[in-house]
């Protein structure tokens, strides 16, 4: 099933961390991802568009109000704080997306979840930041 297909866009720096990470570890969702993003330099990346270490909000259904996040790598996750792994089902739904795009995904235990992208906070290539 391609989950990805059309209107995801990484920058070129964070595609070539993202083959070397699937080396290491392994995944189907970020496999497919890679495979079928748009990649571009960092200095053309749109600045609504979610990349690695982005801060944003997302409106998940139901909810009294939005959650921020920064999408990270395993090593600098913490769910509790907000630090979510693009290697989690979340952060691989999310990386690439822009504001006011829908991330779906399926967790480890089979359940479905869903959230909009209400807001990008910061986006390292939009502050100037081109290597982080």
């Amino acid at each position: 099933m391609n989950l990805f297909h059309g209107g995801r866009t990484l920058t070129q720096l964070d595609a070539v961390r993202l083959h070397k990470l699937v080396d290491r570890a392994p995944s189907d969702t970020l496999d497919e991802l890679l495979a079928w993003a748009d990649t571009v330099d960092s200095r053309a990346v749109p600045s609504d568009v979610i990349t690695m270490y982005s801060q944003f909000e997302v409106q998940e259904p139901g909810a009294d109000r939005p959650r921020r996040l920064t999408l990270c790598y395993p090593d600098d996750a913490e769910p509790s704080a907000g630090f979510i792994s693009v290697l989690s089902p979340v952060g691989a739904a999310l990386l690439g997306l822009r504001v006011g795009d829908t991330a779906r995904w399926t967790g480890p235990g089979g359940q479905r979840g869903s959230a909009r992208v209400s807001a990008l906070l910061f986006q390292p290539e939009a502050s100037g930041d081109y290597t982080t």
